[in-house]
């Protein structure tokens, strides 16, 4: 699929990548956010199923059930990357039922340095094109996708700490 946009945070977290890579293999505190009444959620929030394998190896199916600004919102989500201790990545399938969003696919990369790991998470997304609410899609749909991995990546920082100081290289 070709996605139309992208945004990704980085931050050195101060833990080594095993545990990192453990707390966003984590569905349920990758979607910690979205699960909490806010106004980015437009006074709705969204729940997750898991299936057997709990969003935890390639082929896993995740599902997310909401509102937004009182309609009715689904995605189904599928591993399709995962790396231990490296990297995952995820996408919807099939037709999500979003507003902001038409299709998404989100990942994180891990990348250790000593006792720390530099860590980036990254959405390429697509906005609709047309209907009722393109407009509030083009509009607040890039700020929804930076404000999801900020929250996840400001998550992950609020778990390990952050470590400034360290100088990593590049991650392609």
């Amino acid at each position: 699929m070709n996605y139309g946009a992208h945004y990704q945070a980085e931050a050195v977290l101060a833990a080594p990548t095993d545990a990192v890579f453990a707390f966003l293999d984590d569905p349920m505190r990758l979607v910690g956010h979205m699960s909490r009444r806010s106004l980015m959620m437009g006074g709705g929030r969204m729940s997750i199923e898991l299936d057997a394998a709990g969003g935890r190896s390639p082929g896993s199916l995740m599902r997310l059930r909401g509102r937004f600004l009182g309609l009715a919102l689904t995605a189904e989500e599928r591993v399709i990357e995962r790396q231990v201790p490296k990297r995952k990545t995820w996408q919807t399938v099939g037709t999500p039922r979003l507003i902001l969003l038409t299709a998404y696919r989100m990942g994180f990369d891990l990348r250790p340095r000593n006792t720390c790991t530099r860590a980036r998470i990254s959405i390429d997304y697509s906005l609709p094109e047309s209907g009722a609410m393109a407009w509030l899609a083009r509009w607040l749909g890039p700020a929804y996708a930076r404000w999801c991995v900020d929250r996840m990546i400001g998550d992950a920082a609020a778990r390990f700490g952050t470590r400034a100081d360290v100088e990593l290289p590049h991650i392609a």
